[in-house]
């Protein structure tokens, strides 16, 4: 059934596909306790520990996890003032829907199949799935880097009442030159695999409200208005990679962002427009102030 499982996930453009074990995470409840307890986490995260590291208090029959990989690289584009993960229209519904795609195939192979499916929002780690499903290593900047696409990928994953048989974490890491940590605009990248998110300029262009000076001043180190490449650009396993495989993170694409046509719609005219997009669930108000900032600088 397993490989079965991964004939079905290339047939629709899922080329990376493991299946990580279902805990309790001993090794990643310890990495989380002593994040938390130097106050290095956001209000994005799962505030419930147990919660992140016990798959079985969020779907109690789980018997497997599958992790899938979604390449997004869509190449360079110098005007851009976004993020590149937000080139094409909102990833959570491409990687969703495949992932709908993938459960309803089991369901229609396996007696009794039950899933529960997540991108990016769902209560687990994602990165620490791929990490133990064997679908790539960790970088300094925390990312999950593979052969094929770099660091580029989002991560799906769907808890299952089947038992598929676990893959094996791979005895790699990055190169650990530090370029990533030299590159980040706001001094995240602690070593060993940690950051500080708090710092994060991804995280601080999300941000809502005010910011203080400092973190303004992370902002204005690049031009984007929404998300950061930095540490992604500079990192050598990401020269020479291939482009998405998904061609639908290869159409509808939008790299630029206007601030007069912004200042000039209604927040709902904005979703109107935007909606679909992965820059929009912040909302119009907080896009305009981080052009703001830049204009300011």
């Amino acid at each position: 059934m397993k490989e079965t499982l991964r004939e079905f996930c290339k047939s629709i453009g899922i080329e990376s596909m493991g299946i990580a074990p279902t805990g309790p995470y001993v090794e990643l409840q310890q990495i989380l306790k002593e994040r938390i307890s130097k106050g290095r986490f956001t209000e994005f995260e799962e505030q419930e520990l147990q919660v992140r590291v016990n798959p079985q208090l969020t779907m109690d029959s789980v018997q497997s996890i599958i992790v899938c990989l979604f390449p997004y690289y869509p190449g360079e584009k110098k005007a851009a003032n976004v993020a590149k993960y937000t080139y094409s229209v909102d990833y959570h519904r491409i990687i969703r829907r495949k992932l709908e795609e993938v459960g309803d195939f089991l369901g229609k192979k396996i007696p009794g199949f039950e899933y529960k499916a997540y991108v990016d929002n769902g209560p687990l780690v994602d990165r620490y799935l791929a990490y133990i499903a064997g679908l790539g290593f960790y970088g300094l900047n925390s990312h999950i880097i593979t052969d094929a696409y770099g660091s580029y990928v989002f991560i799906g994953y769907i808890l299952t009442n089947y038992p598929f048989e676990t893959d094996i974490p791979l005895k790699r890491t990055c190169m650990k030159c530090g370029a990533c940590k030299k590159a980040c605009p706001g001094s995240s990248i602690l070593g060993a695999n940690g950051i500080d998110p708090r710092t994060c300029r991804s995280y601080l262009t999300q941000k809502k409200g005010e910011l203080t000076r400092l973190e303004i001043d992370v902002i204005r180190k690049t031009n984007l208005v929404f998300g950061c490449d930095s540490c992604q650009e500079v990192c050598p396993h990401n020269a020479g990679i291939a482009l998405s495989n998904i061609e639908e993170f290869q159409e509808d694409r939008m790299e630029e962002l206007n601030y007069d046509e912004l200042v000039g719609i209604s927040n709902k005219e904005f979703m109107r427009r935007y909606g679909n997009r992965a820059f929009s669930w912040r909302g119009r108000k907080l896009l305009v102030r981080n052009f703001e900032y830049l204009k300011d600088s």
